[in-house]
């Protein structure tokens, strides 16, 4: 994983990489409601995790979220074969105009997500950038949004020690850093 950028006094790292080879804590998914996997971070987790996070994906849905996590939501399974101790899901908006409630529910996926983290001792997480696939919310709008959310987190929380931002390509990577005035 190619770490290119730190913000936040260091808390934060912008890196390029694989979020499933992640060594740290915990590794955010980008899930959908179902919770059962599926294509892009999602479906890459839960095929380098094994039928560990699945298991217990299903729990979640027979008991606390019998309808699907609902999207602005986090929920914590352990991680199967990943090298991490869990994988938190949320589940992110759908982009529809940015009128809806679009950015308030991607910063409680991150906000959610943390809490999580905190709450369970957990140093080190990583996430990917969450919506911006298949959901289609525009890269740089989401990149505001959740770092917006990280910093506002980290000032009031000592955990987690480093959240890292895991890009699957390094064009993602400057989209993030420029839309936040971080120049690559």
């Amino acid at each position: 994983m190619e770490s290119i950028r730190e913000l936040c006094a260091g808390r934060v790292i912008v890196a390029v990489g694989d979020i499933t080879r992640f060594s740290g804590d915990a590794i955010v998914n980008a899930a959908n409601s179902s919770l059962m996997g599926g294509g892009g971070v999602d479906g890459a987790i839960h095929r380098a995790g094994g039928d560990g996070i699945l298991e217990e994906c299903r729990r979640l849905r027979a008991s606390e979220w019998k309808d699907g996590l609902p999207a602005g939501r986090a929920a914590l399974t352990g991680a199967g074969r990943l090298g991490v101790k869990a994988v938190i899901h949320t589940v992110g908006p759908v982009w529809r105009g940015g009128s809806r409630g679009e950015a308030e529910l991607l910063a409680s996926c991150y906000l959610e997500s943390l809490a999580l983290a905190a709450a369970r001792g957990l140093e080190r997480i990583a996430f990917p950038a969450v919506s911006t696939g298949v959901y289609g919310y525009p890269k740089a709008e989401a990149a505001r949004v959740a770092y917006a959310a990280i910093a506002r987190f980290l000032e009031g929380s000592a955990l987690p020690r480093e959240t890292w931002l895991v890009f699957f390509s390094r064009e993602d990577a400057e989209t993030f850093l420029g839309a936040c005035g971080s120049p690559s």
